[in-house]
Formats: structure tokens, C-alpha cells, sequence
């Protein structure tokens, strides 16, 4: 069996002396002590070699680990580059078109940072204040109960109650009002506008080129961030299609890596990216990728949460 354990990172940074220290994210001190002991104990492989593995031909090392990175933050040009550098491996990293091009607040960013600044239990209250308000005016959806009952569950590293305020801003109300919603909590709770946490926290389009010139690798997540497998077909195709065009420059448009926003597509996403040119497709499935078992456009993935100094969890998938 030629397994792979594809390890999932998102913030990395100096999480103590940040603006936003409650930020769901891993310290940088962490990150090194991480790649050290991924160095030592495996062998950290690079995209080239996984598509070329998933596509037939060589066989990967054994203990074979490809290190991911989604969003485009800053702290991957600021605090994760100089790292990999350091230890001589490559990084995989996905981009948000929308990050670099129009420099707006993701969605999904917006309650990170709510979440990193309000109470919880005050924010539940708020967000049903907001239902409430909204509620049979121009929108329609489920009493505050029923939402509650059917969102909130506990998952893997959030309480009910965050997944529920993820799900409802992310995905259950119509994207107008989710937007609403969310830009009024923001306001209330974060403390600087949309705009200017937007270009603290995404890379430019230089810092990007900086990365491929450094060797590592770039990859899709969508140009706005959505669920892409919730929209419609045409609204689905457009999305992957202007992520295309703005990523032109650092991908090959004939071998290129889609990484699902919120691990989340169906059929009709994998046909298109498939007739576009993807090769790979990286999922939050939990388990170890099986080279040649898994289909190549749904490899699942590990959190870097599953790894030292974090825990042990990983020795649940050793192959």
C-alpha cells in the first residue's frame, strides 16, 4: 500500500503576541518543533511527485507526508516560508482568488474573527437576535430551535455552539442575509473595519510569486471561498472559472490541484474541474490517502492538529 498522510494548515503564527491570540490557528513555535519531527520521522514529499504518483508512476517513499496550506494568509509568506526554507521541503498552498484580487474579506474569515473576539454564549444570543429580526421580512427559514437542533454538533475540534455559528453565517441562510448578519457582528465585536483586516491578512499577488519562485507549490481553493458543491451548476463553473483566470500565472492549466473550500463538492464539481485541467483534489476527509485506492480528485487529509507536539492522533492511520 503507498500511503500518504496530507497534513492541513490554515493560521500559523506568533499567536501570543497577535492582535487576535484566540485565533483557531497553530504558534509558530509549534509549527517549527512540527516540521522538525515530520522531517526526522518521515519522508516530506513534494505535489509534483504525489501527482505523478496518482497518475501511475513512481511509487511514493514510505511514510510519505505532503504538507498543505489553505487560504492565503500572510502568515505564509511571514512565518511559513522562511520555515520550509530552513528545513529544505516544500509547501502546498491554496489560494482564494478573491484574496489578492479585490482584497475583500472572506466570508469565512469574517467569523474567524468574530469568533476570535466575542463570547460565545453572547454571540448565539446575538445571531438569534438577528434571525429573529429578519425572520419572515424578505427571508424565511426555521424557528431559532429548529436551527439550533439541526446545526449545532459538536465536531472534532469546535463546540456546538461554534459549529452552529459557522454553519448558519457559512452556509444555511441565503448568502445576502448571511452576508448582512456577518458584517454586523464584525463591526460590533472585531474592532477595525472589513477592509483593513483584509490587507493585514492576505498575501499579494507578489508574495505569492515569491513562493513559486522559492519552489513551492500553488494550487486552487475557489475564487470566493463558497461552498462550491451548495451552488448551482452555472454559479459553481463561474467560480472555478474565475479562479482560473487569476491564477493563470501560477498554475499549469493543464495539471493543476483544486483544494474544496470547506472540503465540500459533488458530482458536477469534480466533472468540471476534471474538464478544466485538475489532476488532484484535496477534501477534509479524515484518514490517510491510499495512492491508487482513493480517486485522485477526493484525497483526504489530516489536521496539523493531529500531529506533535499537538497529539498522537496520527498513529491511528499508520499504514
Amino acid at each position: 500500500m503507498n500511503q500518504l498522510k496530507i497534513v492541513m494548515y490554515h493560521y500559523v503564527r506568533d499567536l501570543l503576541h497577535s492582535r487576535y491570540p484566540k485565533i483557531k490557528g497553530l504558534d509558530v513555535n509549534l509549527f517549527r518543533q512540527q516540521i522538525q519531527f515530520l522531517k526526522s520521522n518521515f519522508s516530506i514529499v513534494t505535489m509534483e511527485e504525489v501527482i505523478l504518483a496518482c497518475g501511475g508512476g513512481q511509487k511514493l517513499p514510505e511514510n510519505s507526508v505532503l504538507l498543505t496550506f489553505d487560504d492565503g494568509y500572510i502568515d505564509n509568506y511571514t512565518y511559513i516560508l522562511p520555515i520550509l526554507e530552513e528545513f529544505g521541503v516544500q509547501g502546498s498552498f491554496f489560494i482564494p482568488g478573491k484574496t489578492f484580487t479585490t482584497h475583500q474579506l472572506l466570508d469565512v474569515n469574517k467569523i474567524h474573527y468574530i469568533l476570535a473576539s466575542a463570547n460565545i454564549s453572547s454571540l448565539v444570543e446575538d445571531v438569534f437576535e438577528r434571525l429573529n429580526h429578519y425572520r419572515g421580512t424578505e427571508f424565511s427559514y426555521p424557528s431559532n430551535e429548529e436551527l439550533f437542533y439541526e446545526y449545532a454538533v459538536e465536531s472534532r475540534f469546535d463546540s456546538k455552539e461554534i459549529i452552529f455559528i459557522k454553519r448558519i453565517l457559512q452556509t444555511v441562510l441565503p448568502e445576502k442575509l448571511r452576508n448582512q448578519i456577518s458584517s454586523d457582528l464584525f463591526e460590533k465585536y472585531v474592532g477595525v473595519s472589513e477592509e483593513q483586516l483584509a490587507y493585514e491578512l492576505y498575501m499579494t499577488k507578489e508574495h505569492i510569486k515569491t513562493m513559486k519562485c522559492h519552489g513551492m507549490f500553488i494550487g486552487l481553493h475557489g475564487y470566493d471561498h463558497y461552498w462550491l458543491g451548495n451552488l448551482d451548476r452555472a454559479k459553481m463553473q463561474q467560480d472555478v472559472d474565475k479562479a482560473l483566470e487569476v491564477m493563470d500565472e501560477f498554475i499549469d492549466r493543464n495539471c493543476w490541484v483544486m483544494n474544496y473550500p470547506y472540503g465540500n463538492y459533488n458530482q458536477d464539481v469534480l466533472d468540471y474541474i476534471s474538464s478544466k485541467g485538475a489532476v488532484l483534489g484535496l477534501t477534509t476527509e479524515v484518514k490517510a490517502a491510499e495512492i491508487g485506492k482513493d480517486q485522485p480528485l477526493e484525497l483526504p487529509r489530516l489536521d496539523c492538529n493531529d500531529f506533535p507536539p499537538k497529539s498522537q492522533n496520527y498513529k491511528k492511520w499508520i499504514g
